[in-house]
Parts: structure tokens; C-alpha cells; sequence
């Protein structure tokens, strides 16, 4: 028999678009860091192996933080972690600011990733306060706010920094963040209403193991948490590794490279506003998530016969037409599949598959690039294949599970 949903508080009509537009301020200043950071670390003379560890820091502590944070949500309510969360983030870029070494900055970047590995939470108030039929297209909001901050961050980041100065010339980028995130947690306060009652019983959980144990054995939930750890190495293999690819082939410099990347920024925001609500509502969520698939492996297989600045340009775009078309239907699946009273610890965990594969997906791609040029792009394209067929059969186990009891018991 199915546990009953835990008890939740009532939902203003606009509780999840409202907390997309305030989590936005905070994915902004994310957006002016990230394309800082090769720069910020080469100012501490740092060789490339050192750069590469500044990046994927940040991802190891969201491997670890996004399963944690959701799993405090669902026992203490959504608000109070967030504000927690985005606080310790705040903190992180002041701290960064006035980082000594490489390796303070290092562990900065670490603590900085688990405290902004709070996406599950934030899925986790979405699912609490919309529909499941709506629960796709609501996600994929979230997703546009995340483009749009990638690509208004970064001219803001650009603008401020000095990166003849040393660390030093980047501390105004890095203040502008920690304030954005600052107003970030102010505007939770006084806008977010909390999305759940906080539980005062005593706490019935199964260890963190317990759960993931169950979540892998799960026939829709393991199939979907595969997929995402699939495409995720896929996609962000390619991401890293695509300057270095486009000015090999083609002699792109930067201005090229960002030119070609703002037009993926805008079409997946155009696709995840206005496109992958109204289908996942048509067609269902999991052959919609075939079709992103579909689409992702086809752009990565034309890429390697590409020509050119037009070509590369739009089959990128069409790579990040399909991850937006695909992810938002991740979440909105496993929210479905989830017991109610674990789901932000379950988003936590398919979140930190994600971190996981953002850690070594761009190491594979770098690999593979040192031996073939296409590697790269034949490499993505041979692992997401599957997961078009994992989508299929994640939604018929769906269907055929409708009636059951979720996972997590």
C-alpha cells in the first residue's frame, strides 16, 4: 500500500515560477564565473592539470551535496536548506576573492560545489507545488533560467575582470556574484513560501545506501538515473572539449567559439520555454525523452562530417535542442516515481549521476581527442544511443507501474 505524501503547505499560484525567477539571480552569477575560471587559475601559474581540478572541484562537491541537501529537505522543508545552501555559496566566492594559492582556491571550489548542489531541492519544490502533468514543463523553466544566466554571466564577468592584475583582478567579478547571491537568499526569505510542513516525528529513513540501493533496483528510476549519467558524459565531454576541437578543424578563436555557443544558449532557452511543456503534455514524457535522445546522436554523428562555422553552429544547436527537449522529462518521470517522502533525496541522487559524469566525461573527451579529432563527438554518440532505448523502456515500466507503490519503502 502507498505511503501517504507528506503534509505540505498551501501553494500560491505562482510558488514554482516564483522561486525559478529567484534561483535565476543566483544561476546568473554562477554564469560570470565559470568562463573566468581558466584565467583566475592561470594568474596563480597554475599548469593545465591544476586548471582542470579548479573545474572539476566544483562538480565532486555536487556529487556529494545534491543527494544530501535533498535529503534534509524532505525531513526539514525546502526553504531553510536553500537558504543554507545558496549562503555557503555566497560565502565561497568572497573566499575565493582573497584565495592565497591554487590550492586554497581548490578546496573553496570544493565546499562551493556541494553547497550549490542544492538543484535536487529545487526540483523537490517544483514537484511539490505542481501537478505531475505539469511538473515537465515547469522544469524546464528551470533549465531556461540556468541558460540565461550562462549567457548573460559571462559578458558580466568579462566586463569587470583584469586579468593582467593577478588574483586580484578578479575579485569585482567574484563580489558581484557573492552580492547576487546574497539578494538571492533575501528574495527567498521575504517571496519563497515554504513548500512543506516540516516532519516532527521521528525519523523513519533508511540509510542514504539503503535508498540508492533501491533507486538502481528500480525498473523506471535506475533506467532514467543510467541515461542521465550516459548523456551527461556525453555532453559534457563535448562542451570541454569543443574550443579545442573547432580551432583545430576550422581555426576558430574565442570570438568564434562564444559567438557559436550563445546560439546553443538561445535555443535551448526558446526550446525549454516554449517547446518541451507543450510536448511532454501531447506526446508523454518518455517518448519525448526518446526524442531528445534521437536528436542528440544525430547531431553528434553529422558533427564529425561538418564544414564549417554555419554547420557546427547549428548542429550544436541541435545537440542542445535535444538535451532540453530530454532532461526536464527526467525529472518529471522520476518526481512520479518517487515516494513522496524521499523525493528530493531520489532528484539528489539522479543530480549527483550528473556530477559524476560531469567529472569524467571531459577527462574521456580529452582523451579521445588526443588520438582522433572526431573522437570526441563518436564517442558521445556511441553512449547515448542506448539511452534512447532506456527512455522506451523506462516509460513502458512506467506505464505498467502506475499502480504500484513507489520506490523507496
Amino acid at each position: 500500500m502507498t505511503e501517504a505524501a507528506p503534509p505540505r503547505a498551501p501553494a500560491p499560484r505562482f510558488a514554482a515560477a516564483s522561486l525559478i525567477a529567484v534561483i535565476f539571480i543566483n544561476m546568473l552569477g554562477f554564469g560570470i564565473i565559470v568562463p573566468l575560471l581558466p584565467f583566475y587559475a592561470k594568474s596563480f601559474d597554475a599548469p593545465p592539470w591544476q586548471m582542470a581540478l579548479i573545474f572539476s572541484a566544483y562538480s565532486v562537491g555536487a556529487f556529494f551535496g545534491e543527494p544530501f541537501w535533498g535529503r534534509l529537505s524532505d525531513r526539514y522543508g525546502r526553504k531553510p536548506i536553500l537558504i543554507s545552501t545558496i549562503t555557503a555559496n555566497c560565502l565561497c566566492y568572497l573566499a575565493l576573492a582573497f584565495a592565497p594559492n591554487i590550492w586554497a582556491a581548490f578546496l573553496i571550489r570544493l565546499v562551493g560545489g556541494m553547497a550549490a548542489g542544492n538543484g535536487s531541492v529545487i526540483q523537490g519544490y517544483i514537484a511539490d507545488v505542481t501537478p505531475p502533468e505539469r511538473r515537465a514543463r515547469q522544469l524546464s523553466y528551470q533549465g531556461a533560467a540556468w541558460n540565461v544566466g550562462l549567457i548573460v554571466g559571462p559578458s558580466i564577468g568579462g566586463l569587470f575582470a583584469h586579468t593582467n592584475a593577478g588574483p586580484a583582478g578578479f575579485r569585482i567579478p567574484l563580489f558581484i556574484a557573492s552580492g547576487l547571491a546574497f539578494l538571492c537568499v533575501l528574495a527567498i526569505i521575504v517571496v519563497i513560501r515554504e513548500s512543506r510542513v516540516r516532519e516532527t516525528g521521528p525519523a523513519r529513513r533508511p540509510s542514504r545506501w539503503a535508498v540508492m540501493g533501491d533507486v538502481l533496483k528500480h525498473p523506471v528510476m535506475g533506467r532514467l538515473m543510467l541515461l542521465t549519467f550516459l548523456v551527461g558524459f556525453a555532453f559534457t565531454g563535448i562542451e570541454s572539449i569543443f574550443g579545442l576541437w573547432a580551432q583545430a578543424r576550422f581555426g576558430w578563436e574565442p570570438r568564434e567559439i562564444g559567438i557559436s555557443f550563445a546560439f546553443v544558449g538561445a535555443s535551448a532557452f526558446i526550446t525549454q520555454t516554449l517547446v518541451t511543456g507543450r510536448l511532454s503534455e501531447r506526446f508523454g514524457e518518455g517518448p519525448m525523452l526518446a526524442v531528445g535522445m534521437a536528436l542528440t546522436v544525430i547531431a553528434m554523428l553529422l558533427q564529425t562530417l561538418s564544414t564549417g562555422g554555419v554547420m557546427t553552429t547549428f548542429l550544436m544547436c541541435v545537440t542542445a535542442i535535444g538535451q532540453s527537449v530530454a532532461f526536464p522529462n527526467v525529472g518529471a518521470m522520476i518526481s512520479r516515481s518517487a515516494d513522496p517522502h524521499r523525493q528530493g533525496q531520489i532528484m539528489g541522487l539522479n543530480n549527483a549521476t550528473g556530477a559524476l559524469a560531469r567529472v569524467v566525461g571531459p577527462l574521456s573527451a580529452s582523451l579521445v581527442f588526443q588520438s582522433h579529432i572526431n573522437g570526441p563527438f563518436l564517442l558521445g554518440a556511441f553512449v547515448v544511443a542506448p539511452a534512447i532505448f532506456l527512455a522506451l523502456s523506462a516509460n513502458r515500466r512506467a506505464q505498467d507501474r502506475s499502480q504500484d507503490p513507489p520506490a523507496g519503502h
